[in-house]
């Protein structure tokens, strides 16, 4: 297959994504501009919000985090993973890449740089909030844009929704453990109980409300009303929540990013160089096994995407408002959308590796 008929047939960027995930890093940017200004100029607002807080969790923000991840647990269907027997080796390459592989990348780049290599330019404190930022980033594989990446790909949709359920029930258990080891081996010491905390307010309490929403509204209204209507309703709530929640958090940043503009550079080069080495690490190794493209090419951006939401609830919830690690997880935000487009226009131009889709192997989609 040529290069121009792969573009032709591949969904555009206009069709396949809204304005919100188009402009994903224009917003990051724009958030992280009014939060700044808000905190200089409007301290108060800050300030007011700082002091609803309990057992050092800020209500406004678990508030506000709740919305972003709370509408992506909706879509995950648990009883689409009985059908995973079917097409085991995708699967395979997913878990193994996204727990047992991209944590521990993650780290050893994120260390080398910002420990090694920008020591000149990085505060040795500093620079461990950043790594502890970026851990969190990698110990988070994504769940909700993979979908419009999977769309973007003409991926399995079906198979997208396997791998993203299996993963999520996976975070449910390995997030915690692989985020203590980490920090522990980066001399960042965080409590458990704060860790579980976190694990349970920001994965365990949204994707339990999700699932029981997908499981009542099906029953009562069916399939489709739920994803024509539902879905639809409730889809600006989570752009809504994360601009809110940035814009919150650089109002609490603004000293640090003014005092330290080159260290959003700085964080963003491992980032970048870890998002590519995932990506190619499973997208190979899907090639080697003879994976179909539908099934390979969502599967290998899963894990070079990140569960930023999430990763940005945790840091906050650990190191606070004000922290490195909050602001490295941004930066994670605010490369995302450019980089999984470039890797997008990859996998679209690297079909013709891959064996020919099947209609009859396509897995059929489950309902609750």
């Amino acid at each position: 297959m040529s290069e121009s008929a792969v573009t032709q047939d591949a969904p555009s960027i206009k069709e396949g994504m809204g304005i919100f995930e188009r402009y994903l890093t224009v917003w990051v940017a724009l958030g992280m501009i009014a939060g700044v200004l808000i905190g200089q100029f409007l301290p108060v607002v800050p300030d007011t919000l700082a002091r609803f807080e309990y057992a050092q969790v800020s209500i406004p923000v678990a508030i506000l985090i709740w919305a972003m991840i709370y509408p992506m647990m909706v879509q995950v269907d648990f009883t689409s993973i009985l059908g995973v027997r079917r097409q085991p080796r995708g699967l395979i390459i997913t878990t193994t890449v996204n727990w047992l592989i991209k944590p521990f990348t993650m780290f050893a780049i994120a260390w080398f740089f910002l420990m090694v290599v920008f020591q000149p330019f990085i505060p040795e404190a500093l620079a461990r909030e950043y790594l502890a930022g970026a851990i969190l980033l990698g110990a988070a594989p994504c769940t909700a844009m993979v979908f419009v990446w999977s769309y973007l790909t003409r991926g399995d949709a079906a198979y997208t929704l396997v791998q993203v359920s299996v993963n999520d029930l996976i975070m449910l258990f390995a997030f915690a453990p692989i985020v203590v080891f980490l920090l522990g081996i980066s001399d960042i010491q965080v409590p458990w109980d704060t860790v579980a905390l976190s694990v349970f307010l920001y994965i365990v309490i949204p994707l339990t409300a999700g699932y029981l929403t997908r499981v009542l509204m099906i029953r009562r209204r069916g399939l489709e009303w739920f994803d024509g209507v539902f879905m639809k309703r409730l889809a600006p709530v989570t752009p809504i929540g994360l601009i809110l929640t940035l814009i919150l958090l650089f109002a609490f940043q603004g000293e640090v990013i003014l005092n330290n503009p080159l260290h959003i550079l700085l964080i963003a080069i491992p980032l970048i160089i870890q998002t590519f080495l995932v990506f190619f690490i499973a997208y190979r190794w899907a090639k080697a096994w003879r994976v179909r493209h539908s099934v390979a090419a969502p599967g290998a951006l899963i894990g070079a995407s990140n569960f930023f939401e999430l990763a940005v609830a945790a840091a906050i919830a650990l190191f606070g408002l004000q922290s490195g690690a909050a602001l490295a997880t941004v930066v994670g935000v605010l490369v995302e959308v450019p980089l999984m487009l470039a890797l997008v226009r990859i996998a679209n131009r690297t079909r013709n590796w891959f064996p020919a889709d099947a209609p009859s192997e396509s897995m059929p989609a489950a309902s609750a």
